[in-house]
C-alpha cells in the first residue's frame, strides 16, 4: 500500500468511529459474501448497498436483524441480516 492509500484507510476509519460512536480499533470478525439469490438494493441512510455475490467485512453483529458491514470501497453501513445467508 501507498502512503495516499494509507492515509485514506486511516481517515475513513476515523469516520468510521465518530458516526457509529465505535470504541477501539475496527476489527473484523469474519467476512461474507452477499446471497447471489438476493435483490441487488440501491441503500440510503443508514443501509448499505448491496450487489449480488459481493463481499462484505463483518465488523459487528448488532442485533439480529441488522449487522454492520463494511464494503470493498469501505463505506461502512448496516446491512439486513436476510441478505447474508447463516
Amino acid at each position: 500500500m501507498t502512503l495516499k492509500e494509507c492515509k485514506k484507510q486511516e481517515k475513513a476509519d476515523r469516520e468510521f468511529q465518530k458516526k457509529f460512536k465505535f470504541e477501539g480499533s475496527v476489527n473484523v470478525l469474519t467476512r461474507m459474501m452477499v446471497d447471489p439469490a438476493a435483490t441487488e438494493k440501491r441503500g440510503g441512510g443508514k443501509n448499505l448497498p448491496l450487489r449480488r455475490g459481493e463481499i462484505l467485512d463483518v465488523i459487528q453483529f448488532t442485533n439480529e436483524e441488522q449487522i454492520l458491514c463494511r464494503n470493498s470501497q469501505r463505506r461502512c453501513k448496516s446491512v439486513g441480516a436476510e441478505a447474508l445467508p447463516a
